[in-house]
């Protein structure tokens, strides 16, 4: 996993929350949806390039 990749997807969850957080401060559901999306995206970017580390690994042994 690239260094850019971890701060691109660590900044689209910590954007989610942000908005999230707002959401709920200011009880606008849809904003609040909009956050918890946008923290399942970047969580499932994550896990993606976990994966593709995972693979490089095991082909390189």
């Amino acid at each position: 996993m690239g260094l850019d990749d971890k701060f691109q997807n660590k900044a689209e969850e910590m954007a989610g929350k942000a908005k999230e957080n707002l959401g709920d401060a200011t009880d606008n559901e849809r904003l609040e949806a909009e956050g918890r999306e946008d923290q399942a995206k970047a969580g499932f970017k994550q896990a993606g390039e976990h994966l593709k580390d995972a693979a490089r690994d095991v082909t390189d042994r």
